[in-house]
């Protein structure tokens, strides 16, 4: 049987008991209304981000997004944006990853033995532990989607298998790393053109060319939605959130381009992924399908899905960034540690869960992931600068996945009624 794509529109498929509203629709402050009412979770996590770095910035007395920590904020929590990009996509298909951290130990372990070992040159031992990565994926995949061992118990086998080849690889610590390689984490983007007022222009360009590339994406987006007569948000809301991730994106540059290093190079690799998946999930047949899965996949077998194959490409890419997200790990700590990835799998599925993905599987956006991801951080950050103790930080991000979780249903629960 042949492969048929069920019909995108933006980044997912509507809920199918939420009403639509017609291309074009802009019935004035009722219809945004309406909007926000039934995209409550999107919107309800954005102001959740807003809120909790207002709060922390006024309990740390102003400390909190002083330019270099901004700067430190992306470095420290890269892992988590990386992991949650793929785990969102496990999540939607209905899987989970409890693998991911151990995987991130046994993958940097390895690039540190494969460069003060072997002397391999960094940037090759980087491409290459990447594809260690991926046949992770590809091992974890075949059984998920050959065999059809649930992913839960062949991401909780392959946390303990690679976590005990982590310590047999590299012991404790491997250290010495080479100092291009520490760039990847800890270097920022050559400042080849000076300043203005005190302002890195290098950074100022790159955001510059980031809100311009936002602006003329989603305006493309909606002018094909209406063109094809299909759902689209009422303009209000429409200009109110481009405007809004406008400023932000503006805010961030403009903090950034005033720290000591600049524009981090961990930043970039973060936001060209952002984009990538971004579009895969919203705009190719692969995507589309990760969703038909996760939304019935009985229905999604009887349109052609091969949901064999779909399962074991979202596992081997979920190696792949999970190799990713080694490097940056071990680059950010400069040497290869056998304990590295703890929780991070916790880490990465709590932020897709706060970031508006469904438990139950085929709801879930890149972006919404992104913003759990730097709800995660923010707390992570903030909790830090309070010198709160580290027990008692588990615990709050802990509180902050139930809320989130309980929010989600509520909500749904409402709309159903």
């Amino acid at each position: 049987m042949s492969e048929r794509a069920p019909l995108a529109v933006e980044d997912q498929p509507e809920d199918p008991k939420q009403p639509s509203v017609p291309a074009g629709d802009d019935r004035g402050g009722s219809g945004i209304r309406q909007y926000l009412g039934r995209n409550l979770r999107e919107y309800g996590m954005m102001a959740a981000l807003i809120v909790i770095v207002l709060l922390f910035q006024w309990l740390s007395d102003g400390r909190l997004l002083i330019p270099n920590n901004i700067a430190s904020l992306v470095q420290q929590n890269a892992y988590v944006l990386i992991l949650t990009i793929g785990m969102v996509m496990v999540i939607v298909a209905g899987h989970i990853d409890l693998s991911v951290g151990s995987v991130v130990a046994f993958v940097g372990g390895l690039a540190a033995v494969m460069m003060t070992s072997w002397d391999v040159n960094w940037l090759l031992a980087s491409v290459l532990a990447i594809g260690v990565g991926g046949l992770v994926g590809v091992w974890q995949g075949f059984w998920v989607a050959y065999v059809g061992i649930p992913a839960f118990i062949v991401t909780l086998a392959g946390m303990l298998i690679f976590r005990g080849l982590a310590i047999v690889i590299v012991g404790t610590t491997v250290a010495g790393l080479p100092p291009q390689f520490n760039r990847i984490s800890n270097g920022y983007v050559t400042n080849a053109l000076g300043y203005v007022a005190n302002l890195d222009v290098i950074t100022l360009l790159i955001g510059g060319l980031a809100i311009a590339g936002l602006v003329v994406t989603q305006l493309r987006s909606r002018s094909a939605l209406k063109r094809m007569d299909l759902t689209t948000e009422p303009s209000g809301a429409f200009v109110g959130k481009l405007a809004l991730f406008a400023v932000l994106i503006g805010y961030v540059t403009y903090q950034l381009a005033r720290s000591a290093g600049g524009m981090p190079i961990v930043l970039i690799i973060v936001g060209v992924l952002i984009v990538l998946y971004t579009f895969v999930m919203g705009r190719t047949v692969f995507g589309r399908h990760v969703y038909a899965m996760g939304g019935n996949l009985h229905a999604a077998v009887l349109s052609g899905v091969n949901t064999r194959r779909v399962n074991f490409l979202i596992f081997v890419n979920m190696g792949l960034l999970a190799g990713i997200a080694a490097v940056v790990t071990t680059s950010r700590a400069g040497a290869g540690v056998a304990a590295a990835g703890q929780n991070f799998e916790l880490d990465a599925i709590a932020a897709a869960f706060i970031g508006g993905t469904a438990v139950t599987g085929g709801i879930g956006k890149v972006s919404g992931a992104i913003v759990g991801a730097l709800i995660m951080g923010v707390l992570n950050m903030g909790l830090s600068i309070l010198n709160v103790d580290p027990a008692w930080q588990m615990a709050i991000k802990g509180l902050v996945l139930l809320a989130a979780v309980a929010f989600d249903i509520v909500n749904k629960r409402r709309a159903g009624a």
